[in-house]
């Protein structure tokens, strides 16, 4: 399937179909989900990077278990707004993944996600760093998840 814009995405759900956001990582992919109005993303897990089949799997099932309707993948631009390497990486991933899960997927620049999250988790929550290494994904998915609701219309009925 290809990758198509958020506001697509959003306006081709069926009523209260949820998203998931995905932040992919080198060992783990942070997991999140929005509300069914979508107009608040909560963390869900980490899943262990694995192979993509693998990975499909578990998120299709999450997808069966908790009512979503699409992906919305983390796109690691540079800081600079330019796409490189790990972009590139994220796009193809997203693609293959909305393949074999079957559900359609957006990318939303993801840059400092993680880095806000651990800055938030130290500074507000006085996490260890073991604490905040088995929260920081789904948090860093949730907080990209989170800024793509609030820019694409922060949510509302739809019908």
């Amino acid at each position: 399937m290809p990758i198509i814009n958020l506001s697509e995405l959003r306006a081709g759900l069926p009523r209260h179909a949820r998203l998931i956001g995905l932040d992919p990582g080198k060992r783990v992919i942070g997991v999140a989900l929005s509300d069914v109005l979508l107009m608040l993303a909560s963390p869900y897990k980490g899943l262990p990077r694995a192979k993509l089949a693998a990975n499909a799997a578990e998120i299709a099932a999450i997808a069966r278990k908790e009512g979503a309707g699409g992906l919305v993948v983390g796109l690691p631009l540079g800081m600079d707004g330019s796409f490189g390497p790990a972009a590139q990486a994220a796009k193809d991933w997203a693609i293959a993944l909305s393949a074999a899960t079957g559900l359609p997927a957006a990318l939303w620049d993801e840059r400092l996600s993680s880095s806000a999250v651990n800055r938030m988790m130290i500074e507000e929550a006085d996490l260890t760093r073991g604490k905040r290494a088995r929260a920081v994904d789904a948090a860093a998915a949730a907080y990209m998840l989170q800024a793509a609701l609030d820019a694409t219309g922060g949510g509302g009925v739809r019908g």
